[in-house]
């Protein structure tokens, strides 16, 4: 008997890591949702300490996101109680102040990790894998592989045909990007949050320059494997697949 598509539903959410983020700044906020559910996990989001309290109390969390400064509750009260309730939830706090006491009184509360804004999205996946792993609940990264191309994430090796080739930090964090979301339209923003930060403000043509040494470099000279949507974005999708209009 075939399963329904509200079955299905259901068991992929089964499957998938549930993160609460409790972040009252929309950017920020929608950034994370965006850039975590591309992750592959599923994500809920409240601007407001209270709700989040509630959020983990009727669906369960496998992880919070929480910051610090919130319009209703402290951030450091909504992290005692979600530590009250469970001692094995793993908690990333953020805020906007990087003092060393701070740092040191948020962990005493509770939180296993700690990130001061602004960061990139690439450093908080890193810490969100991070405490997953000494959870028990990281995913191997699994090696990606589109149109010639071979990408380890744990090894940081690319390799074209079987060549290997040498990228920067922020060629490979394009590259995994695109890799692991074959088809998927980028927008120059989307890029800018998840590869240079949430609050980027140095060169306007960072994007293009950094995607034009990555084609250069994968031999994409044609463009024909990342592929240019003229005022969209960016996507990849190899030469033998139709364009989506």
């Amino acid at each position: 008997m075939k399963a329904t598509d509200d079955e299905r539903s259901r068991q992929d959410e089964e499957h998938d890591l549930h993160v609460v983020v409790i972040e009252d700044e929309p950017t920020i906020a929608e950034s994370l949702r965006v850039g975590l559910t591309y992750e592959g996990m599923r994500v809920t989001v409240t601007g407001e300490g209270r709700r989040g309290l509630q959020i983990v109390e009727e669906q369960g969390a496998d992880l919070v996101i929480l910051d610090l400064m919130l319009p209703d509750i402290d951030g450091m009260a909504v992290c005692r109680r979600l530590r009250a309730r469970s001692s094995a939830l793993p908690i990333i706090m953020l805020t906007a102040r990087g003092e060393v006491q701070e740092r040191v009184q948020g962990l005493q509360q509770g939180a296993d990790d700690y990130i001061v804004k602004p960061f990139s999205f690439d450093e908080l996946l890193a810490r969100v894998q991070a405490v997953l792993r000494r959870a028990g609940m990281a995913r191997a990264p699994a090696v990606l592989r589109v149109a010639g191309l071979t990408l380890d994430p744990e090894t940081r090796e690319v390799t074209l045909h079987g060549r290997q080739l040498e990228l920067t930090p922020t060629e490979f964090a394009l590259l995994e990007l695109f890799m692991r979301h074959p088809r998927r339209v980028f927008t120059r923003e989307t890029l800018l949050s998840r590869v240079w930060g949430f609050t980027y403000t140095g060169d306007s043509n960072i994007v293009e320059v950094h995607i034009s040494n990555l084609r250069e470099k994968i031999s994409d000279h044609e463009r024909k494997l990342i592929r240019t949507i003229y005022g969209v974005g960016y996507c990849l999708r190899p030469e033998d697949e139709t364009m989506v209009a």
